[in-house]
């Protein structure tokens, strides 16, 4: 394994150690990424880089105990294993995760001509409002804040810049979202998510084996937050409020 890393150039040296600080940072690649600027999805040079290389990789991350997956149908590369420890949301990103895997699920049903699904704040916070989990109203800067850890992790990629999101935000919903929950996972954890498990946060790497599947909750990371991370403000509302199920900030 050490032959073959140093038998490289230097440059491929230096963009193969980048890429594996890439998957312990965010867990997946994604094949195809939007291209803000040019108003198109182009292809990623890790992923490319990181499927040229998969058989080295795969027994680099294999000696930490991680094990490194190829989905070439989605386009994506990740890691999963029981060393790795994602990062814990807060509850309003929790929320929205699940919502955009029914979303997800949803339109990919009707149409199958890409892995990448178009949504808007307006119908994720719509979904939000059947489901009743709008008994406290999200601020605009919870909502920044929960749209950007989902960024993070290639999950959600708004198409505005964060400081301009309004109700009528277009956002990508990247195939990672396969990884992180099955369909009936999120709608199984949707029904029982109430006022009771509203500090709870859900673990974002992709850990998932066929086993622990069959228990979502566990699986998921579920753990107590604890103190005001739950991704909203004290005060209740009627969930009318800036962002609410309408959707559209207050305005003076």
């Amino acid at each position: 394994m050490i032959e073959y890393f140093e038998q490289l150039m230097q440059e491929e040296q230096e963009a193969l150690t980048e890429v594996i600080q890439t998957l312990y940072h965010q867990t997946f690649l994604l094949e195809q990424k939007f291209d803000k600027r040019a108003g198109r999805f182009r292809y990623e040079k890790e992923y490319r880089l990181c499927s040229k290389h998969i058989e080295f990789l795969k027994s680099y991350f294999a000696v930490a105990g991680i094990t490194l997956q190829e989905n070439a149908y989605m386009g994506l590369i990740y890691i999963e294993g029981e060393t790795l420890w994602g990062e814990k949301l807060p509850r309003l990103a929790t929320i929205y995760l699940l919502v955009l895997k029914l979303i997800y699920d949803e339109q990919m049903e009707s149409v199958s001509t890409s892995v990448n699904v178009y949504t808007t704040l307006r119908e994720i916070h719509e979904k939000l409002g059947n489901y009743r989990l709008f008994k406290k109203q999200p601020s605009p800067t919870d909502i920044r804040r929960a749209v950007t850890l989902l960024k993070k992790y290639q999950i959600l990629d708004p198409l505005d810049l964060l400081e301009d999101l309004n109700s009528e935000s277009r956002m990508i919903i990247y195939p990672c979202i396969n990884v992180v929950l099955m369909g009936d996972d999120a709608r199984q954890l949707l029904a029982f998510f109430d006022e009771s498990a509203e500090d709870e946060g859900v673990q974002v790497k992709a850990d998932l084996d066929e086993g622990s599947r069959e228990r979502p909750a566990q699986s998921l990371g579920l753990d107590d937050r604890g103190g005001d991370e739950d991704g909203t403000d004290e005060d209740e509302s009627d969930g009318t409020g800036p962002y609410g199920t309408d959707g559209e900030p207050d305005r003076e």
